[in-house]
């Protein structure tokens, strides 16, 4: 059986005229909630096109797509697609989203509440800077910032939940 799985397998290119047929499919794997088949795709992309803005992009998102709150949460990997996008705004929006998508992916797995705050204040400041250099009629860094407003103000209606609880509940040592 061991013998079996150490055949030697290589990666296939895929062809320079079927990037975007195959940028096409990452996407449509991405909604189809299928995140690690579009990572692959835009593996096989950036292959060959290391410099590939929709792969880069694409590649960022399918990441942040898996993202569970731990540890092994593949952060840097995303942080570094992103980085490479080489628009100014894109680069600014998706940070934003990789700091509000981890955020969310900690408050799913039950991190308290303050320890989010940073996150979503740096998702915060880089809406906040994307705002300024949107192209027309694009508000969806805007969007994004009234979505991490209320992510805040639901997180410190939890906090005080927690306090309120803790007093109403808490008796004194005997």
């Amino acid at each position: 059986m061991n013998e079996a799985i150490a055949m030697d397998y290589k990666l296939k290119s895929i062809s320079k005229a079927g990037i975007p047929e195959a940028a096409s499919k990452a996407e449509l794997y991405r909604f189809l909630n299928d995140p690690e088949e579009s990572e692959s795709i835009c593996r096989d992309i950036l292959a060959l096109d290391p410099a590939n803005q929709q792969a880069l992009r694409l590649l960022g998102l399918a990441l942040t797509d898996q993202f569970l709150g731990v540890g092994t949460d593949r952060y840097r990997e995303a942080k570094e697609a992103f980085e490479k996008l080489s628009d100014n705004y894109e680069r600014l929006y998706h940070t934003g989203l990789l700091f509000e998508r981890r955020a969310k992916a900690q408050i799913q797995a039950g991190q308290p509440p303050h320890t989010l705050l940073p996150l979503l204040e740096q998702a915060l400041s880089c809406y906040a800077e994307a705002e300024t250099i949107r192209p027309p009629e694009n508000d969806d860094a805007i969007l994004r910032w009234n979505r991490c407003v209320r992510l805040l103000e639901m997180l410190k209606s939890r906090l005080e939940e927690g306090l309120v609880s803790f007093d109403v509940h808490d008796a004194p040592p005997i």
